[in-house]
């Protein structure tokens, strides 16, 4: 890299992927601007059409719609996804935009001095209406009169049809509620999610990968068990390809479907999977199905999931989501007491010892563990007193010398 660009150099950037845990973000020196249906490559000559437009016709008719449009030369476009079907005009109107936003980015990078923030992705609500204003949606509601406004005026960019799919709603409920929309929030945090057919699916995020777990549920009532379980297992795909996507899971998932005696239902699961990721941005990779039921895929990690950014570690349990039980406590408690009054035999030593240990334990101990206790203070001279404080994590107690008051076992 030294080689490339010496000390001092001045160069641009772009952060290609976000900071993810750990990890810090992921820049590149090849700049791209995306667009409603180009992609603007301002330092490549290259072109391109997405992967995903695999009809040979539509390539073929988006190659010579491509030739015809006015790229600066030295410059290189991509026709995106969503360009499929769309006609000329469109383009000529998006590449336009882009060659006016990057006309601005350049004008910054020369006046400049470094370092200096010459773009930012669009907001929120641009973003919304640049991205989701498709031909499949419909209308875009929105509750404030302001935020409508703006976005009548991004969406007229697009077309004056994407503008009249604007609506602005005013009612005395928030929107959120009317349309069901924080149930479906909600949901996306849960990790066990219900089927349209009784079924339901755990998704569970760990270190290394995601799994997913399929269960027929209540899905019992047909007499033909390989029509209940294709059915779950089609139902299963469906809804853990929309999970995917809502909580922004990226990395290794595998998902445990319920195991199918045809191949063909195999196949049938595998390819409800792949027609439902279509819809998917990220770029995701599915294997078939295995002897076991098991199906493997990838999906880019573009940034932090769902869970990750906007919860956090349990600060009781550390982020495991289980703690120990009040048996597993006092017999921890049990053992370290028998070697403190074991030591102080062999030391010739007595005396009271306080207990301090969490109101739960505490608990434990006045009832199943009582004579426990009672033997356990017979084979010591002095008193066991035990203490309880509720704000003490149950993992943790301490055993205290009442003469010196100093802890003899702190944990």
């Amino acid at each position: 890299i030294p080689s490339i660009y010496p000390v001092g150099s001045e160069i641009m950037i772009q952060v290609s992927k976000g900071a993810i845990g750990n990890k810090g973000p992921r820049v590149t020196t090849n700049i791209s601007l995306a667009g409603r249906y180009l992609v603007l490559m301002p330092y490549s000559d290259q072109f391109g059409i997405s992967r995903r437009i695999d009809d040979p016709k539509e390539r073929q008719r988006l190659r010579k719609i491509m030739q015809r449009l006015s790229v600066p030369e030295g410059m290189g476009i991509i026709m995106r996804t969503v360009a499929t079907s769309t006609r000329a005009r469109h383009f000529v109107r998006d590449l336009a935009m882009l060659l006016e936003q990057w006309e601005q980015v350049d004008d910054i990078r020369n006046n400049k001095s470094a370092p200096a923030c010459c773009f930012r992705e669009p907001d929120l609500v641009e973003g919304t209406a640049t991205n989701f204003l498709t031909d499949e949606v419909d209308k875009i509601i929105c509750d404030d009169e302001k935020t409508t406004a703006h976005i009548r005026e991004i969406a007229s960019r697009v077309s004056r049809r994407a503008k009249r799919k604007i609506h602005y709603l005013y009612s005395k409920q928030t929107i959120f509620e009317r349309f069901g929309i924080q149930k479906q929030i909600d949901e996306a945090f849960m990790r066990q999610v219900w089927l349209p057919c009784g079924g339901y699916i755990v998704i569970d995020e760990t270190e290394a990968l995601i799994s997913v777990d399929v269960n027929t549920g209540r899905n019992r009532g047909s007499k033909d068990v390989d029509k209940v379980l294709l059915q779950t297992n089609i139902e299963a795909a469906e809804e853990v390809a929309r999970q995917l996507r809502l909580r922004n899971i990226g990395g290794l998932v595998v998902v445990d479907f319920i195991d199918m005696r045809h191949r063909r239902d195999q196949q049938a699961v595998y390819r409800a999977m792949k027609e439902r990721l279509k819809r998917d941005k990220a770029k995701t990779q599915v294997l078939q199905i295995s002897s076991v039921g098991l199906m493997e895929m990838t999906r880019q990690r573009l940034n932090e999931s769902l869970l990750d950014s906007t919860l956090e570690p349990c600060s009781y349990c550390q982020g495991r989501g289980r703690i120990k039980t009040t048996m597993s406590m006092s017999i921890e408690i049990q053992r370290s007491l028998n070697t403190v009054i074991q030591r102080q035999k062999e030391n010739d030593e007595d005396g009271d010892l306080i207990v301090m240990v969490n109101t739960d334990v505490l608990n434990r101990f006045k009832s199943e563990d009582s004579k426990i206790l009672m033997e356990l203070e017979r084979s010591h001279s002095g008193r066991l007193i035990f203490r309880s404080d509720a704000n003490l994590h149950r993992e943790r107690f301490a055993i205290i010398d009442a003469k010196s008051e100093k802890p003899i076992v702190q944990y």
